[in-house]
């Protein structure tokens, strides 16, 4: 529960089935345990790419909105948050709504499975850091530097990156998504780098987007391969 609510004030479930009002985030998932629920799937789309979506195109669309989205397995609902700020000027706080909606059951898509996520993620790291430092401009410098060494110290403190019970592997493959993914963000803040050229800023571009979609990609693998291990069992 503390890891759904983060540093966030309030989460409600809105558009529960039995409920007419939005209710707390402890009832809400006990609910959807009662309606057949047994494992919750990461979504994490973006324009173009339905990364966990199912659909109907009404979900889709206000994941995508949203950029992600919660995909119940065993029973035919998926959660969309959306979050406000709440909150006298020098005290706001962040609240979240989450919106109960129909999917569609069918395999989440464009989800790999944990190794094609991890040899992905390896030959696009490989790939795209070729590219980039040939441009100069794959995030380095002291403000690149300052932020991975923070990244790593955050590591080292032994945080929980997945709840008990989940495959080594996934750990290692979110670990690795999440540096991955913070090291396209540097070097997008970056601006154009050492790119001065349309071709150069071209070719930037083209280098950065399949390694975060990549990126995306095996971060969900790994949220969601708890489910997929429970599913392939119960075969």
């Amino acid at each position: 529960m503390l890891a759904i609510v983060g540093e966030d004030t309030v989460h409600r479930v809105e558009g529960l089935p039995g409920e007419s009002a939005p209710v707390g985030l402890t009832l809400a998932l006990g609910r959807l345990r009662t309606l057949g629920v047994t494992g919750l799937r990461v979504a994490l789309p973006a324009p173009g790419h339905p990364l966990g979506l199912s659909g109907p195109p009404e979900f889709n669309a206000r994941a995508l909105e949203a950029e992600e989205a919660a995909v119940c397995h065993g029973a035919a609902f998926g959660l969309v948050p959306q979050a406000y700020e709440a909150g006298p000027e020098g005290d706001v706080h962040a609240e979240v709504v989450w919106h109960v909606l129909p999917v569609r059951e069918a395999p989440p898509a464009d989800v790999p499975s944990l190794g094609e996520a991890e040899r992905e993620l390896a030959e696009a790291l490989r790939d795209a850091t070729e590219v980039l430092s040939k441009l100069d401009v794959a995030g380095a410098g002291p403000v690149a530097e300052a932020a991975i060494d923070a990244y790593r110290a955050r590591a080292g403190r032994g945080r929980e990156l997945l709840a008990p019970g989940y495959p080594p592997r996934a750990v290692r493959v979110l670990e690795l998504a999440q540096r991955v993914g913070l090291l396209v963000s540097l070097a997008y803040d970056n601006g154009h780098g050492g790119a001065v050229s349309a071709s150069e800023m071209a070719a930037r571009g083209a280098a950065l987007r399949p390694v975060e979609r990549t990126a995306r990609r095996a971060q969900v693998a790994a949220y969601n391969s708890f489910v997929e291990e429970r599913e392939r069992g119960a075969r």
